[in-house]
Formats: structure tokens, sequence, C-alpha cells
């Protein structure tokens, strides 16, 4: 469980947010919602320990995410505005390494392809990534969720440069990881996941 108690985030001499607690248990969708500059992003990044907060703390399995740091981020898998691709490297190249460095070990060459080819790169595996539109790029950042065993997904605009089918794809995704018992937190412009009762929404600003 991902328990956040009295979160305060002051940025340029402005509240974005205080007195913010909310508690996700295994097996939920949530949803950040709220207009531009309400601090959807800077929640997501204190909550993933890459930004820093006011006041407040921040528990995952009943311990603070400080004092379970390492084990914290073994089970946190979080993808940002950023695609943190390197375009120099193909599409596969790209999920390999990603793979050695912060992944699953031992992960087979066909796992690598499928989960390109299940985001809609058949073709393009060996492709330099700077060749790629933004949207192919972007996939091939998402293709990491189908890799990953994580319990804990943070996704920031993921969505972002994705067509309906695209987004078709990743709704049935992040709902069958609900369903295993992961948690989703992400933010989005779109409409997903309509009148699913797995949804629940954190609202920002007013």
């Amino acid at each position: 469980m991902l328990e956040v108690k009295e979160l305060c985030a002051i940025r340029d001499e402005r509240i974005l947010f205080e007195n913010l607690s909310f508690a996700i248990d295994s097996g939920e969708l949530v949803q950040v919602e709220g207009r531009n500059g309400t601090g959807k992003t800077t929640l997501l990044r204190i909550i993933t320990g890459l930004g820093d907060r006011d006041e407040g703390e921040i528990f995952w399995n009943q311990e603070t995410i400080e004092s379970s740091r390492d084990s914290y981020h073994q089970d946190l898998l979080f993808l940002g505005h950023q695609t943190g691709v390197k375009r120099e490297l193909t599409a596969f190249e790209n999920l390999n390494f990603y793979q050695s460095i912060h992944g699953t070990k031992n992960v087979t060459k066909d796992a690598l392809y499928n989960a390109l080819l299940k985001v809609g790169l058949a073709g393009r595996e060996d492709v330099p990534v700077g060749q790629l539109s933004a949207g192919q790029q972007r996939r091939v950042a998402l293709a990491r969720l189908w890799l990953s065993e994580q319990k804990l997904w943070i996704l920031d605009e993921p969505l972002t440069a994705i067509d309906k089918q695209g987004v078709k794809v990743l709704e049935s995704l992040f709902l069958n990881h609900a369903e295993s018992g992961g948690i989703v937190i992400l933010t989005t412009h779109q409409d997903m996941f309509a009148d699913n009762p797995k949804l629940r929404k954190i609202k920002l600003g007013d």
C-alpha cells in the first residue's frame, strides 16, 4: 500500500498543494487530475522520491520511502515526460539496455521483441530511435511496461503522442496490472476507464 500523509509542496513561493493525504491499495488505478500548473507532475515526482516536498511523509508498505529506499525503488517503475531513450540506439537496444540496468534479469530476446510488438513497433525494432517519430519514441519507453515486474507504476502523461488504438492497448494493460494486484498512478488529459469502478481520481487545485 502507498500512503501519503499531510503532503505540502511550495514552488516559487506558491503553494501547489498542502495537507494532501490519501492511501492507495493494491489493485487500484488512480488518475491525478487538475489544470496545468496545479502540481500534478510535482506530486508524482515527490511520490517517486525524485522531487522535494516541504512537509509530509510518504509510506510504502508502512515504511517511509526514505527508510526503505532500495526496496521501494525495486517495486517502482516511473515514466515521466522525458522518454529516457537513447537516440543513437535502436528500439531493441534501448529496451535491452534498460532491462539490463533497471529491469528483470535474463529477459529473452523474444520477450523484448514481443514487448516492442505490443506497442506497435514491429518492423521498427532495429531503427535508431532518433529516426522515429515522437509517438514511436514514446512507445519504446512504454514497452518497458510489458516486461515490468514492479508492483507500483507511476506514469506522467503516458498517452502523449499515442493514437487511439495505442490508448486502448494501454488501457487494457493498466487494468490487467491492477487486476493482478499492482497499482497504477497516472496523469492524462484523455478520458480513460469510463465508468470503471477500479478508477479513483485525485484532483489538485480548485
